[in-house]
């Protein structure tokens, strides 16, 4: 991703994906070994799911005590999903599913697959208000054709068990799918999530095990024709502990919002338009930052350090971002064993809105970047 404005000491401010400025770098290399299952025929079934990834995306998806302490380059390698998955026709006619293991985590709209969304660049909602990786079991309940429920256990983000865990107690999922509806053109998923995830190294044992942090999300997909797809995410966070406590003897918790929209417009078999405009509000300029070095964003996690590019300093009324990307996906089939082949250019618009001063090593309000991906894959 370019920076015409050149920025000091190299990063895009709030980029996790594209965080190095004017430089190219090799973001995934990655190999799926997968028996899928299929929910439709409700009957005993069982697959699995093994993906390793080396590359720089890998620094932001480790999981602590697994992979976190293994390298110290920008390349890295991870397991990225090993899990167990399993159909049981119980309960309804729809059965229930199960994963456990080395899961992604199922909330919000973009994901670690690049194929799977429209853009190179993650929205801010979708680096700093839901969970990346897990280690635990999730569970999708098929109640009608209409209704699925979602609930599910784990350790923590980006945690695995023991020591290794940033505190000593789990998290876990609940919400809720409806499919169909509008004659099936609309798809609205609600997801939550409540636990404790602050490491007890940056606010004591006692913090660590008892300040929850809630998670919100819900998304709808609507279908308007055959080119044209809308998508709007809403996502609410709080965090009961993250300040630790406050000098009342309270927890002093930080709150997050936001709203994203996404529009993508088929202009022929190859080519497609995207759109995505995003408002986040980071109330207390605790979430949104950028991690300078390898592996800071993981040893912020474990609370072990980790050296953040400032952004604005810490005051009462925070910074509400603004950001606008568009872009377009050409994605030809190419046969010959291809099974996909993208090119993603994108320019995309980043603004504080309320006066602060986040971008370009606290030169500016807003910033201004242009470039894109590639994708192959066999």
């Amino acid at each position: 991703m370019a920076n015409p404005a050149r920025p000091q000491p190299g990063y895009n401010y709030g980029d996790f994906l594209a965080d190095h400025a004017n430089q190219v770098q090799l973001n995934q290399a990655e190999f799926t070994l997968n028996k899928a299952i299929d929910p439709s025929i409700n009957k005993y079934q069982v697959g699995f799911t093994l993906e390793g990834m080396y590359g720089s995306d890998a620094r932001y998806y480790q999981v602590l005590g697994i992979s976190d302490r293994e390298w110290n380059a920008r390349y890295q390698l991870i397991p990225a999903q090993a899990h167990m998955d399993v159909h049981l026709p119980w309960l309804t006619r729809g059965g229930l599913d199960m994963q456990a293991g080395i899961l992604q985590a199922p909330m919000g709209v973009e994901g670690l697959d690049p194929t799977s969304r429209p853009f190179y660049t993650l929205a801010y909602t979708s680096e700093y208000s839901v969970p990346f990786q897990h280690v635990g079991a999730m569970f999708n309940w098929h109640v009608t054709p209409m209704v699925d429920v979602t609930f599910g256990i784990d350790t923590g983000n980006q945690t695995s068990f023991g020591h290794a865990d940033n505190n000593s107690a789990p998290a876990g999922y609940f919400g809720f799918n409806l499919n169909k509806l509008a004659h099936g053109r609309l798809r609205i998923v609600e997801l939550s999530r409540v636990g404790p995830e602050n490491s007890w190294r940056a606010i004591g044992h006692y913090e660590a095990d008892h300040s929850q942090r809630f998670w919100n999300d819900i998304s709808a997909y609507y279908q308007v024709n055959d080119r044209l797809n809308l998508t709007a995410e809403f996502n609410y966070l709080h965090d009961e502990g993250t300040r630790g406590i406050g000098a009342r003897g309270q927890f002093a918790g930080v709150d997050a919002e936001s709203f994203v929209s996404f529009l993508s417009y088929r202009i022929n078999r190859d080519l497609t338009f995207n759109y995505r405009g995003e408002i986040y509000r980071d109330n207390n300029n605790a979430m949104v930052a950028t991690f300078q070095g390898n592996n800071s964003y993981m040893e912020a996690l474990a609370g072990t350090g980790g050296t953040v590019v400032p952004g604005p300093s810490a005051s009462s009324h925070g910074t509400t971002y603004g950001e606008m990307t568009l872009g377009v996906s050409y994605r030809p089939q190419l046969g010959h064993h291809i099974g996909v082949f993208m090119l993603r250019p994108e320019i995309r618009f980043d603004r504080a809105l309320n006066g602060t001063m986040p971008f370009n090593g606290g030169r500016n309000n807003g910033m201004f970047t242009f470039g894109g991906d590639a994708v192959i894959g066999f």
